[in-house]
Formats: structure tokens, C-alpha cells, sequence
């Protein structure tokens, strides 16, 4: 049986559904070695900022149960060398790269936008909310929707790709900020970035990372993700990316089933280079053994399931 896995985010049209998180292939080159990136709807490549960062001190990573605690603190050589040397090596690779950026004021994030615009080789650009507001007294963007509209209005003024907004999780209701980042013009939303977090080293009696807290990411918070997913779902009527502990298809299905148009792969390729190629493979199989045509046809299919109005 013949299936369909092409999906569309913002007008972005992507082979299949199964693109990578940020932050966790590097800029894409890293992982050529073990996963055909052409195999991929999207290559959603590490945040950049304006000026390089060197990121936070070490220890920047933690293994917790079922999950990772990381604060390696955008660590990035900047736009320039962005634009100068990564994306022209990244068009060997047959897939939409999708640029994240992230600043410390909302005049950063509008210089970012402005400065990729044109730039051949980007597919859309992803909009990371969850860093703080350096003149709002650290205040994370994506934790206040006026803050959160404000960076996303500033976003779409300066640039003609597809917008997509990457909401925190750590919020009152998450449905807030999926509606004002909507309002803003967003072109489609992905959830979730990390859970705030922390581990105590109980020898040294001190906290084990060098940030003291960090993000928590991995099997452990997909629950949260899903959930997180099903709610903004029926709250906004943009195309969602989920995303939070994806490590097989069979996960995959469960952000699609809660209405995910896309899903990206993050922790998982930490241990298995090749996970997001194989939830992509994994997926296309669910469709033929069900005798399923369209991998769209899943979106959201657990709302209309029996029980499935319910918060």
C-alpha cells in the first residue's frame, strides 16, 4: 500500500512529519555520518544569537530518571558565521532548514530576523521565547503573552519566512501564550521546550550543574508535551509541532493523534544518532499496517475519539 506523509507547517510543505529539536544535532553536519538528513521533513538546526556566546560553565549536563537535565546555555558562534560558513555547507543536504534564534531583547530578536532575511538556504525560522528579558529584569519572554506577542510582532516585521513560535512549558496555562503568540502572526506553534529542573550532587552537597538549574528533557516530560499538545490544539487553529521525550514512532503518534501536524525528535539523538530517521521510517510502516492513506488524517484524531473533549 501506497502511503502519504507529506505534511504542511505555515506554508512550509515537508516530505514527512519527523523534523530534529534544536539544540540537539548541532548544526546538522555532526549527524551526517549517521542519519541521512534527507530522510528528514525538516533540520531544525542549534539557536543562534546576534554575537557568539560561549555558553554556561560546566557541568552542562545531567542524567536524570527517564531524562536530561541540560544547561548548556546557548552556546553558538553567532549569526555571522551562521550565514558566512553553516548554511552554505548545509545545502549539500537535500532538507528545509529551519533557523532558531533567540535574544536577550526584542530588538535582538528583530535584528536576527532582519539580518537572516533573504538568506538563501533557510526554510523558516523558529523563534526560541524561552530566554530571558534582560530588560524586564530576566523575565522569560515566552512566560508573559504581551512579552510573548511583542517578540513574535517584531519577528514577522522583519522577515518573510514562515514564523514559528517554540512555547515554554513553564507557565499557569500554556493556552495563553499559544493565543497571543497566534495573534501575533505566528505561522505555527511548537511545544514543548524543557522543564525547569535541578539535581543536588548530595557528595558535594551542592547543585550538580554549573548553572545550578537547567532544562529537563526526555521520556519523563513527554506526558506533559502530549497534554500540552491537546490543550493548545483546541485552543489555537495553527499547525503544531510537538515535541518532549520522542524516542520512537509509536510516540510520534501520540503528539500527531493530540493534534500535532509535526513532531521533532530532541534526546533521543543523543543516545541513537539515528532515532529521528527511524520515527520517520516508523511512521510510514503505522500507516501501511493500519491501511491508512494519509498521515494527515491522524492529526488530531484522538479529539474525535469517544471521552476525547475532555481537558
Amino acid at each position: 500500500m501506497s502511503v502519504a506523509t507529506a505534511v504542511e507547517i505555515a506554508g512550509l510543505k515537508l516530505k514527512n512529519p519527523v523534523m530534529t529539536a534544536s539544540g540537539t544535532v548541532g548544526f546538522g553536519e555532526e549527524y551526517a555520518p549517521y542519519l541521512d538528513l534527507s530522510k528528514l521533513g525538516a533540520l531544525v538546526i542549534k539557536t543562534v544569537t546576534l554575537r557568539p556566546r560561549a555558553g554556561n560553565p560546566p557541568p552542562r549536563i545531567a542524567e536524570t530518571p527517564a531524562g536530561v537535565l541540560n544547561a548548556v546555555g546557548l552556546q553558538n558562534p553567532g549569526v555571522e558565521v551562521l550565514v558566512r560558513d553553516v548554511l552554505p555547507r548545509l545545502a549539500r543536504f537535500e532538507v528545509p532548514v529551519i533557523v532558531s534564534i533567540a535574544g536577550e531583547t526584542v530588538d535582538e530578536y528583530a535584528r536576527l530576523a532582519a539580518r537572516l532575511e533573504g538568506v538563501p538556504g533557510i526554510a523558516a525560522l523558529e523563534v526560541n521565547i524561552s530566554c530571558p528579558n534582560v530588560k524586564a529584569g530576566g523575565i522569560a519572554f515566552g512566560t508573559h503573552p504581551d512579552m510573548a506577542a511583542e517578540v513574535v510582532a517584531a519577528v514577522k516585521r522583519h522577515t518573510g519566512f514562515p514564523v514559528i513560535v517554540k512555547l515554554s512549558p513553564n507557565v499557569t496555562d500554556i493556552r495563553t501564550i499559544a493565543l497571543a503568540a497566534a495573534g501575533a502572526g505566528a505561522g505555527a506553534l511548537s511545544l514543548i521546550n524543557t522543564l525547569s529542573g535541578m539535581v543536588i550532587d548530595v557528595e558535594r552537597r551542592r547543585p550538580l550543574l554549573g548553572n545550578v538549574s537547567g532544562g529537563l528533557s526526555g521520556p519523563a516530560i513527554r506526558p506533559v508535551a502530549v497534554r500540552a499538545v491537546w490543550q493548545v490544539y483546541q485552543a489555537v487553529n495553527l499547525p503544531l509541532i510537538g515535541m518532549g521525550g520522542i524516542m520512537t514512532a509509536r510516540d510520534a503518534l501520540e503528539f500527531i493523534m493530540a493534534g500535532a501536524r509535526a513532531v521533532a525528535v530532541g534526546t533521543a539523538n543523543l543516545v541513537n544518532p539515528g532515532a529521528a530517521g527511524e520515527v520517520a521510517a516508523g511512521l510510514a510502516r503505522y500507516l501501511e499496517e493500519q491501511g491508512i492513506a494519509d498521515i494527515n488524517e491522524l492529526v488530531g484524531v484522538a479529539h474525535r475519539a469517544e471521552g476525547g473533549t475532555a481537558d
